[in-house]
């Protein structure tokens, strides 16, 4: 077996390791039900408190759709506002200046809707306030409202749609008892392992040949944590990832992609334990991992006619693609329920 297949398996082995208790943990958390990190409680109350929001009140759907709407609204304000005047503000060691109103659009649009689409190159346009106080807060909330809405699935359980619970509830849970402290372990992680942790701008180095290059450095660590534990996409440097200081090591990239894909593993175990379904959990966490060869296969091309290749699409991947599935599933789980 070679080291990137072995690679491979470790991940995807540590990743689903992890996320069994971190689904049973989140469980909790959305349960109410105390936890390892019940402690936070009086600070989620404090916040609570302080945004005159009553986090036990039953939100409908059409009063939780419009608690989503409305704090990203604001979001967007501070986005844009930020990003349009950047180049006045402080924390700006480098003189980037204000994104164009167009740029700044797309931009804060992108990474509220947590698409992350970058249309500017990560070190040379933000400075470091719209790194921290748009990219980086936006990673970390767009990714607590898609958790926020997931949770909704009590009411898969209870069959109603007037009881989804408190949105503001979820969120905050998302980022106290979730997101913020495994990103603050991440970020360490990757800051003693050779990623920048700094507000200082660009460093001077005088390269081998003699002549000097200037090196982009500031918040990266503490961005890239929430980018991969938040399924984001936009890194600090245009390169994201395949950038050396922003994944310096193998070791490095083995705990980022283990990252991406440990809270989307935990979620898919989180529904069976709140649901008390467990069997429909490992069936969905087995069905992923079993389409990853597939994706990585690649896709052969070849010229062909276009009312061939509809009707090949058509029973491949129409007809073929629904029986084989159905198939599929049904034998995954008759195997779960060998062992459940």
């Amino acid at each position: 077996m070679n080291q990137d297949l072995l690679g491979i398996l470790v991940m995807f082995g540590l990743a689903l390791g992890l996320a069994l208790p971190l689904g049973r943990f989140l469980a909790n958390v959305f349960r109410g039900d105390k936890n390892a990190l019940y402690f936070l409680a009086p600070i989620e109350r404090g916040i609570f408190r302080l945004a005159g929001i009553d986090a036990n009140h039953e939100m409908t759907w059409q009063q939780y759709l419009v608690a989503l709407l409305t704090i990203k609204l604001v979001w967007f304000v501070l986005a844009m506002a930020v990003l349009s005047t950047q180049g006045v503000l402080p924390l700006n060691p480098d003189h980037n200046p204000s994104m164009s109103p167009d740029l700044a659009f797309n931009t804060a649009i992108s990474f509220l809707v947590n698409c992350n689409l970058q249309h500017y190159s990560g070190e040379s346009d933000p400075s470091y306030l719209s790194q921290v106080v748009v990219i980086t807060f936006l990673q970390f909330v767009s990714a607590a409202t898609g958790i926020a809405v997931v949770v909704v699935i009590n009411a898969l359980q209870a069959r109603t749609t007037d009881k989804l619970g408190n949105f503001y509830n979820y969120f905050v849970k998302s980022l106290t008892r979730l997101l913020l402290p495994l990103s603050l372990v991440i970020a360490l992680f990757l800051a003693f392992n050779g990623t920048p942790m700094t507000l200082a701008g660009k460093q001077e180095l005088v390269k081998l040949q003699g002549d000097s290059v200037a090196v982009s450095r500031g918040p990266v660590a503490a961005m890239v944590a929430i980018k991969e534990l938040g399924t984001n996409g936009g890194g600090f440097y245009g390169a994201n990832s395949a950038h050396p200081l922003e994944n310096p090591s193998y070791l490095t990239n083995m705990v980022e992609n283990v990252s991406l894909v440990l809270i989307p593993l935990a979620m898919i175990f989180a529904l069976g334990f709140y649901l008390k379904h467990k069997r429909l959990a490992w069936m969905i966490a087995i069905i992923i991992p079993a389409l990853v060869p597939l994706a990585l296969r690649g896709v052969a091309y070849k010229p062909i006619g276009a009312s061939a290749l509809l009707r090949r699409n058509l029973l491949v991947y129409g007809l073929g693609g629904v029986i084989v599935s159905f198939i599929g599933i049904k034998l995954i789980d008759l195997q779960v329920g060998v062992f459940m």
